[in-house]
């Protein structure tokens, strides 16, 4: 497989996509809103990206909770922001860690029921005043051991239903002052200690997802998901992050240049896995073209992360454990 994961346009797959994915065998696809109508849709649309795509691949969704949410009502659950979980566990720390399980038990039923196997959360950032409200009310706080707890916590339940969980965006877009969707953020505060807090206590995680930001303190010219020095010694040093690492969007405003080149650069420093997620047939096209294959050490990290959703996994009730957070939701509201 190569070394991506891609999206795709529309709620059905088109035959020019089902040749490009066959052709070019990525690692595996995400899916958003655009592609995501109902579950009976979904399970069409799955089983057609299941014939085409290597045994192993991938299907990965943005699942957080709040506003980030592709599978969304009437046909499947609300979920809490991070923010809401966080404001919980401050009044009821007890509540609150357990209201974070059973949030991450329940998206990750819900994603396993819909042919998922990967999940991008928890968001690890810290919430910093002043900062772009991008991250805002999906980090849990701004204090570091509360975010660890909390997105820990979420981390499990999503294990407990089979779910690799990603952590993101490591090592941390909460001070990001731009939205790096549109623009590349610098962030010149000389002591990061506390952005890596969440994401070392949470080191033993299967994925993480890299953040499109200059760390001028780690390394003044590239961002950290091209940056070898940022991988090799933050990530992969200070913090200790041995599960898979893979790229946000290479499409964001954050980074500019032809996306072969891109992903390149983001595999040479260090990433297991680029992601692009326009869905636009060209782009995708461009950068499949060249992309190299996974290395033996991303399969095995692949493996890894398999196995431990597989161990994790615990036998779920969906109705109760809905029921179990709406009661802890509601009566510590006030």
């Amino acid at each position: 497989m190569r070394a991506a994961i891609v999206g795709i346009a529309g709620v059905t797959l088109r035959a020019e996509e089902a040749a490009l994915l066959r052709a070019k065998e990525p690692a595996g696809v995400i899916l958003f809103g655009r592609n995501i109508e109902n579950p009976r849709q979904l399970a069409s649309l799955v089983a057609d990206l299941r014939e085409i795509l290597p045994q192993d691949a991938i299907l990965m969704v943005d699942q957080e909770g709040g506003r980030v949410a592709r599978l969304r009502p009437p046909h499947w659950l609300a979920h809490p922001s991070a923010e809401t979980l966080g404001l919980l566990f401050e009044r009821d720390p007890i509540a609150g860690k357990r209201a974070a399980w059973l949030t991450g038990a329940l998206i990750g039923y819900e994603c396993a029921a819909g042919g998922f196997q990967v999940v991008n959360a928890p968001v690890l950032d810290l919430r910093v005043p002043g900062a772009h409200a991008v991250i805002g009310d999906r980090a849990f706080s701004g204090d570091p051991k509360t975010v660890a707890l909390l997105g820990g916590a979420m981390a499990e339940g999503l294990l407990a239903a089979g779910i690799q969980p990603v952590a993101k965006h490591i090592p941390g877009h909460g001070r990001a002052k731009v939205d790096s969707h549109q623009e590349l953020p610098q962030v010149d505060a000389s002591n990061l200690d506390a952005d890596l807090v969440p994401f070392a206590e949470n080191a033993h995680l299967p994925w993480a997802m890299t953040a499109h930001i200059v760390y001028t303190a780690f390394d003044p010219a590239l961002p950290a998901t091209l940056s070898r020095r940022v991988i090799e010694q933050i990530i992969r040093g200070r913090i200790g992050w041995q599960g898979v690492l893979i790229s946000d969007d290479l499409g964001m405003g954050a980074l500019r240049g032809p996306l072969g080149e891109l992903a390149g650069a983001a595999l040479s420093a260090g990433c297991d896995l680029v992601l692009h997620c326009s869905g636009e047939l060209e782009e995708t096209a461009e950068l499949l073209a060249d992309c190299p294959w996974i290395t033996s050490a991303a399969a095995d990290r692949l493996a890894a992360g398999r196995q431990k959703a597989e161990i994790s996994r615990l036998s779920l009730d969906l109705a109760a454990l809905t029921a179990e957070r709406e009661f802890l939701l509601r009566e510590r509201r006030h």
